[in-house]
């Protein structure tokens, strides 16, 4: 029986990644932008947001999972908060994009998966709005819902992500530390032909500039010459799009779900979200032909939160001018950045689908590159 038990331990650890090499980038002493990020260096630093992630590790085969963004630990649809979403290259499923759009208000949490599960996610979002007795009268429900494509590491044709897991995944979501790399809808992702996966971080402002914070999660899986702080890192490593050690595809998809407090409406929300495209580009990324690169941007700031029901037509609100909204582009910029390498140096090698392996960011080899340029890294 002992060695029975050894043979199924061995054989779990050979074909299940380890979670997180638990250090981000800034813990190694690089520190990306100039703002100071916010006590958990996450999405979660935004008053209310939560996260919550279900993964899938089965077999040989399935790497892959769910993560949701909570925006409140309300009635997301009685409470709506203000929202709106940013197209960098539209080969994706963002599903629940055009009525974002629209009305400029989200009304479900964000889920993020594989391609092929965004149906089921979709339908795991009503179920969870009809779950609340306040909604027990609605008869329509915009689930958003976004996605990459897990395919090479997982196998997402089995369509392995249920409603259970979804509702598991809005139940978990919590405030404060946020696991990253090989967790949830970042199981089985690729980027940068390195194992990618979630990342976060998060940007505060100084009090003079109204101390508003701005938090980022990516879940990342699309190519190009990967950047480390403007240290092109894709190339001295000698692997990147169109060289000859990876000389594939860098398409995948990049979702970015960008927070805040600040009080914005709708517009200047998709403003902050353009920027968070310039965030990806500093990494290297490409938005290449394949890639589905969308942002969902919302505020979590109460005071301006749309009400479901209301009784009279007119409302009135605060919210901030547009010569206010720079510090907080920098901040989404910065943020998204540095979410997106944390994505790369929180995960670790997993070996998936059809035996393919896809090994792990080099980080002792980045982070002597980044010495010999004049950084003084923490091991």
């Amino acid at each position: 029986m002992l060695v029975r038990l050894l043979v199924v331990a061995l054989l779990w650890a050979a074909c299940t990644p380890v979670l997180a090499q638990k250090k981000n980038l800034r813990d190694h002493g690089i520190e990306v932008g100039v703002l100071a990020p916010g006590q958990w260096n996450a999405i979660t630093d935004v008053p209310g947001v939560a996260v919550g992630h279900t993964t899938l590790l089965r077999g040989k085969n399935i790497r892959t999972g769910v993560t949701a963004v909570l925006p409140h630990a309300g009635n997301i649809f009685q409470d709506k908060v203000p929202a709106a979403v940013y197209v960098g290259n539209g080969f994706g499923k963002l599903a629940g994009s055009t009525q974002v759009a629209e009305l400029g208000a989200l009304e479900t949490p964000i889920i993020l998966t594989n391609t092929l599960g965004v149906p089921v996610a979709a339908d795991a979002l009503i179920d969870h709005a009809f779950s609340y007795a306040e909604n027990a009268d609605v008869g329509s429900v915009n689930p958003v819902v976004g996605e990459t494509n897990d395919g090479y590491l997982n196998d997402i044709r089995g369509r392995h992500v249920t409603k259970r897991d979804v509702l598991a995944a809005i139940k978990s979501a919590a405030r404060g530390h946020v696991a990253q790399g090989n967790v949830g809808a970042g199981t089985g992702t690729v980027a940068f032909g390195f194992k990618g996966g979630i990342g976060t971080s998060s940007r505060k402002l100084p009090g003079n500039l109204g101390g508003h914070t701005v938090g980022v999660l990516v879940q990342t899986n699309f190519g190009g010459v990967l950047s480390v702080d403007g240290v092109s890192i894709g190339k001295a490593l000698g692997k990147h799009y169109l060289s000859d050690a990876l000389n594939d595809s860098p398409d995948g998809s990049c979702m970015i779900i960008v927070a805040t407090d600040a009080p914005l409406d709708a517009r200047n929300l998709e403003r902050l979200a353009k920027r968070a495209m310039l965030g990806l580009a500093r990494t290297g990324g490409i938005a290449s032909n394949g890639s589905g690169d969308y942002v969902i941007a919302f505020t979590a700031k109460e005071s301006v939160r749309v009400p479901h029901d209301a009784d009279s037509p007119t409302r009135q609100l605060t919210v901030l001018r547009n010569d206010a909204m720079s510090p907080l582009f920098m901040a989404a910029i910065e943020a998204t950045e540095e979410a997106i390498l944390n994505s790369l140096f929180q995960a670790e090698t997993t070996v998936g689908r059809d035996g393919h392996e896809v090994k792990a960011l080099p980080v002792d080899e980045v982070l002597g590159i980044m010495e010999a340029r004049g950084y003084r890294v923490l091991r």
